[in-house]
């Protein structure tokens, strides 16, 4: 086990090109320098969230100026075998990349994409992993996550954003597998050991509060944060949106006994760093989960389980999310205009929520008796 993790956390209140520069220069500087996690020659992955087709404003995908920051600083500290990728759940790494402004920096600056089309499997810990070839031919990999909320999950942070190395085709399927936010969880550790990413650097600037990691609404942090440690840097994220660590379920995998918060003035208390640079009213799910997985408790303890629900007033019917629900036999079809839900099928794992293009679906309590009335509701 791990003594100490250490975070770095650094202001950087707009995406000017200039100030993510220092922002992130600093925020490595102050874990000890980018020689700390490569060495010369290493081919390094950047692998930023691009979950699916969205611009930067949405605040849905790592920002440009991030990526951009990020390559320019470790070829001007000699690292010259730079690449990135990721791989969305329903759009091709192009698509996704050229929307959220991505594919334009890395021309700029000569960045090649990784291959994220084909996969090899890995197996890890008793697990296979359909894992990018991008990401298995890459030496090392620089993790550059969005701090946003999360449906299942309460928070995607450093954790969660290693899921996009998985083939697209196949995250979905992985929820079947792993239907609850507690196995989820657990399997995005084995993963995140599998791949070893070296190095965490977390966009900040502009969060995503609420209905995250897609249909939720922007909002400033004004933070860059980075560390080695990917739960050490989800905790700190919890405690700077006052949400108790231990209810984000990635963060039961944590390592290090004790995490320090390292700034520009030197080391600071958990205490002063959410008074300095915190947000207490953010926006997340702070209930009691009870999605376990299992279809009689879910049946039971329906006044507490949150299950995803269709706005018909913002729905265009383009029927995105019948085709990412993984069940086989689907949880959501067409009746008349609207898609309806099975919530007798229907596991909870919001990859609905995640991919719907018009921010329709939102995750709501159970009423009394609503789960229990039946299928095939909106």
């Amino acid at each position: 086990m791990e003594e100490r993790a250490v975070v770095s956390l650094v202001k950087c209140e707009s995406y000017s090109e200039e100030e993510v520069y220092r922002s992130i220069q600093t925020a490595v500087a102050l874990l000890g320098g980018w020689q700390l996690f490569f060495q010369i020659g290493e081919k390094i992955l950047l692998k930023p969230n691009l979950l699916r087709k969205a611009t930067p404003e949405e605040a849905i995908t790592t920002h440009p100026a991030v990526m951009k920051a990020v390559a320019l600083l470790l070829r001007e500290a000699g690292f010259d075998q730079l690449s990135y990728g990721d791989s969305p759940a329903n759009h091709s790494m192009e698509v996704a990349s050229r929307a959220a402004g991505l594919t334009k920096v890395a021309e700029e600056i000569g960045l090649p994409a990784a291959d994220f089309h084909q996969s090899r499997t890995v197996e890890f810990e008793g697990l296979r992993f359909a894992i990018c070839n991008g990401a298995l031919d890459a030496d090392a990999i620089l993790n550059l996550p969005k701090m946003k909320t999360h449906a299942l999950e309460r928070i995607t942070g450093a954790v969660k954003n290693t899921y996009g190395c998985i083939h697209g085709i196949q995250k979905a399927a992985g929820h079947t597998q792993f239907p609850d936010a507690r196995s989820l969880a657990g399997m995005l550790s084995k993963l995140e050991r599998a791949l070893k990413p070296r190095l965490h650097i977390m966009d900040a600037v502009v969060a995503m509060e609420g209905n995250g990691p897609a249909s939720g609404d922007p909002v400033k942090m004004n933070l860059i944060l980075a560390s080695a440690n990917p739960y050490a840097l989800d905790e700190v994220f919890c405690r700077l949106i006052a949400l108790n660590p231990a209810m984000a379920p990635t963060n039961a995998y944590n390592p290090a006994r004790e995490v320090l918060i390292r700034t520009s003035q030197g080391e600071i208390s958990w205490k002063d760093a959410v008074q300095l640079y915190g947000k207490k009213d953010f926006r997340v799910d702070r209930g009691i989960k009870t999605n376990t997985g299992s279809k009689a408790l879910r049946r039971v303890s329906g006044i507490l389980q949150k299950r995803p629900v269709i706005r018909r007033d913002l729905c265009k019917s383009c029927m995105a999310c019948i085709e990412i629900c993984p069940l086989s036999g689907k949880a959501l079809k067409m009746q008349g205009k609207f898609p309806v839900y099975d919530y007798d099928a229907c596991i909870r794992c919001f990859c609905c929520q995640e991919m719907c293009p018009h921010q329709a679906i939102v995750p709501r309590q159970s009423l009394p008796g609503k789960i229990l009335a039946g299928k095939w509701r909106h």
